[in-house]
């Protein structure tokens, strides 16, 4: 495993001025490169050329259609968000969405981004209508029924959201009579049901919505994983705080096509063989927020 450690207010320029070492290759685990295009995240990697990728219907559908369609969240701050006014879509899922579309051979201009609630993810992929999903999607195995995961590329926990002066809930022990709200169909809200008494739980579709709810003082508290919540805190310090330690790990992973076993396998070479990346893009959009983490086996 490599450790990232914190660094707080680094950027992608910065980033870029690591001196990442230069190889253009065909393969998952091409290295990055100074001399990448200017906008392919910092210039950390090259798009590669001469893929070959044999036995995978889901790379057969990017080549024909020449681009890539991703599944993506667009509302959770250092993960994956999505500029209102220009469109402009960050965070560190949104760059290992372009991180696996460059090992295919596709350059940033050639992705369809495309945002999807967390209860229609499975369908989406099972319906072909993405390629793959990136959007702090949780492996269980209850879904491993329906897709298949590369990965894991991040592990979290989780862990809860409340108003900043909020001193009566310290963790998930304290949720007695209290109303609680998540997504619907995310394994965060399912647990608290199932091993916690909160007093009520809300289900929204995005957990932009929970946010505001918090702090109008309609619910007491927001669960989900504990790298989601640090975005919104970061972004306002003085009306929220996370409480407590985690409570739960949260293997994100891509999520395919079942039985895509060749594009699983490309994925899980990339993520193992690239730890300057995922280190590099780690402490550009997930440090800052005060996360720290460490790269993990892609082993699904």
């Amino acid at each position: 495993m490599r450790k990232s450690r914190i660094l707080v207010g680094i950027g992608l320029a910065a980033v870029a001025a690591l001196g990442l070492t230069a190889c253009n290759s065909g393969t998952p685990g091409a290295a990055p490169s100074e001399d990448a295009g200017g906008e392919e995240s910092g210039a950390l990697w090259e798009v590669a050329t001469d893929v070959d990728l044999t036995d995978s219907p889901t790379y057969d559908r990017m080549v024909e259609r020449d681009g890539v369609i991703v599944g993506v969240k667009n509302d959770q701050p250092g993960l994956g968000y999505e500029d209102t006014v220009t469109g402009e879509r960050t965070g560190f899922d949104i760059e290992i969405a372009r991180w696996i579309a460059a090992s295919l051979g596709f350059s940033e201009d050639q992705i369809e981004y495309v945002t999807i609630p967390s209860a229609n993810r499975e369908q989406e992929i099972v319906n072909g209508n993405i390629d793959y999903y990136v959007g702090t999607y949780s492996i269980t195995d209850s879904r491993k029924e329906q897709i298949d995961f590369a990965g894991p590329y991040l592990i979290t926990g989780q862990g809860l959201l409340v108003a900043a002066d909020n001193e009566d809930i310290n963790g998930p022990d304290d949720l007695e009579g209290k109303i609680v709200c998540s997504v619907t169909g995310s394994t965060p809200l399912q647990r608290i049901r199932d091993e916690y008494n909160p007093g009520n739980t809300v289900e929204n579709g995005t957990y932009s919505e929970c946010i505001e709810q918090v702090k109008a003082g309609q619910v007491d508290a927001v669960t989900t994983d504990q790298a989601i919540l640090a975005g919104y805190v970061a972004l306002e310090p003085d009306a929220l705080k996370i409480v407590g330690d985690p409570f739960s790990e949260e293997r994100y992973g891509v999520g395919l096509e079942k039985g895509d076993t060749a594009l699983k396998d490309w994925i899980n070479a990339l993520f193992n063989d690239g730890g300057d990346v995922w280190t590099a893009l780690f402490d550009a959009n997930l440090a800052p927020a005060g996360i720290e983490g460490e790269q993990p086996t892609a082993d699904e």
